[in-house]
């Protein structure tokens, strides 16, 4: 037996590398987990690959995730699901795309666990939250107004949330990882004057993988961390450090 045998996980953003590394860590030491996304589509690779049970809701909308969530039995979840904006500055940023980061990385993970604790609480056998947040929630970084104030908000929504839900033994944490070089933050992080000056600073001096954070995940959901909540994990390669 594992730690996580007939516990059942909710993972959304499970389409993309984060999201995707953490199904598949879960999956492979024996939870029940539900990958989430906003299309099945997006979920058909990780479905095949794992098992994982797919559902599909949109994270903009409470009634979307109320109803998907409705009358599910989970032990864990982790919100992975997000959206990365703009590259801008507070003097130049699209105040709609900042209302739209907003609404996807807090207000949608905040949604998330308001419609998933019930559920967990009513079971009575405690469980674990892990949110995805950044290390520009954490550190000032260029270019970084609505993504950074996005994870700042859903770090609070952690401390927060761990304060209310300790009660039933239920524990809240937030992973902040560096630079995942995936296809959203490619296009950016990718650019040599952006990249290279950046991993100058950091003292590992490498991009993260999927794999870096999901096994902090991981363990943040399992038993070897049952006294740890409402912490702001860095997982950035020492970059917060200095």
């Amino acid at each position: 037996m594992t730690q996580f045998d007939g516990r059942t996980i909710l993972v959304t953003g499970a389409s993309g590398g984060i999201g995707g590394a953490t199904v598949r860590q879960l999956a492979q030491q024996g939870a029940n987990v539900i990958a989430a996304a906003r299309t099945e589509e997006a979920l058909k690779e990780i479905v095949a690959e794992t098992g994982a049970t797919p559902l599909t809701f949109d994270l903009t909308s409470e009634d979307s995730i109320a109803s998907a969530l409705d009358g599910l039995s989970l032990w864990g979840v982790v919100n992975c699901g997000g959206f990365g904006g703009e590259i801008a500055t507070p003097l130049d940023t699209d105040i709609e795309v900042f209302d739209k980061v907003i609404s996807i990385n807090a207000r949608g993970s905040l949604l998330v666990i308001k419609h998933a604790a019930p559920g967990m609480i009513a079971a009575g056998n405690g469980g674990s939250i892990v949110n995805v947040s950044s290390q520009a929630s954490l550190v000032a970084l260029n270019g970084h107004i609505s993504y950074g104030s996005s994870k700042a908000a859903l770090d609070n929504i952690t401390r927060v949330s761990a304060l209310e839900l300790g009660q039933y033994n239920i524990r809240v944490n937030s992973v902040n990882p560096t630079v995942v070089m995936t296809e959203m933050s490619n296009f950016y992080w990718g650019r040599p004057d952006i990249g290279g000056p950046f991993l100058e600073q950091m003292p590992l001096g490498r991009w993260a993988s999927p794999e870096d954070i999901a096994g902090p995940i991981v363990f943040l959901l399992g038993d070897d961390s049952q006294m740890v909540s409402g912490v702001s994990l860095p997982i950035d390669g020492g970059f917060t450090s200095r």
